[in-house]
């Protein structure tokens, strides 16, 4: 898919998610391409004079935001949110995601977790028959980084992964550093058969702070294909 038509796809879902946005409401803001579409569409509304109060999932995204003119509290204040919108990197039609690709999933979990509704806006290539396809992020602290990798492929392995190929995500030539100061692991798993077990097997080891799979979160996808916005829900 061209730039310029998947850039199209993504302003058609963004477009149709604000559909979903009445006055008054307090929303979180995703990261992202995507998300910041919809910010960056969301703008003229609150210039027009809605009162939107809104908690960021990104330091990019409060920065994008503030330029822009939107109100931003914190989760601490607000919460619960009304609705929070966001992208993916992998989206089923049972509502699984992977997202983390670009390193905002533990804020963007507990953004979304502590929200009434989360409405995954997306262009089709988005859309999966499985989950996996996309490597999945997995963020560790950085103490003892390396023994816990060695134990998150070892319970990956007692998943039935054989062989997982986890990669420390790099940046300009040194380990990604998330918002939280924290380090990346993308695991190259294949399909995943059970996204919420394999979920839980991840937490469970000593050192792992949090997982790119959003099991039992999203609430609303709108994926963007040619001509229309598919409206899948729970």
């Amino acid at each position: 898919m061209a730039d310029t038509d998947q850039n199209a796809l993504k302003r058609a879902a963004a477009a149709r998610a604000l559909e979903y946005v009445k006055d008054g409401m307090k929303l979180g803001l995703g990261s992202g391409s995507t998300a910041e579409l919809f910010v960056e569409m969301l703008a003229p509304r609150v210039r027009g004079g809605e009162k939107l109060l809104c908690v960021p999932t990104s330091e990019r995204t409060a920065a994008l935001a503030r330029k822009l003119g939107l109100t931003l509290s914190t989760l601490d204040e607000l919460a619960p949110l009304d609705i929070t919108f966001d992208g993916a990197d992998e989206a089923d039609r049972n509502l699984d995601l992977i997202k983390g690709g670009g390193g905002m999933l533990l804020r963007e979990k507990i953004v979304a977790a502590s929200s009434r509704r989360m409405i995954v806006i997306a262009d089709e290539s988005k859309l999966v028959a499985r989950l996996g396809k996309f490597p999945l992020p997995v963020e560790v602290v950085e103490f003892g980084h390396k023994a816990t990798v060695q134990r998150l492929a070892a319970s990956l392995a007692a998943q039935g992964f054989a062989n997982p190929t986890l990669t420390l995500r790099q940046k300009d030539d040194a380990p990604f550093k998330t918002d939280s100061g924290n380090l990346i692991y993308d695991c190259a798993l294949g399909a995943i058969q059970k996204p919420a077990a394999l979920g839980a097997a991840i937490l469970a080891v000593p050192g792992v702070v949090e997982h790119g799979l959003f099991t039992g979160i999203a609430t609303t996808l709108l994926i963007a294909g040619p001509g229309e916005v598919e409206v899948i829900e729970k």
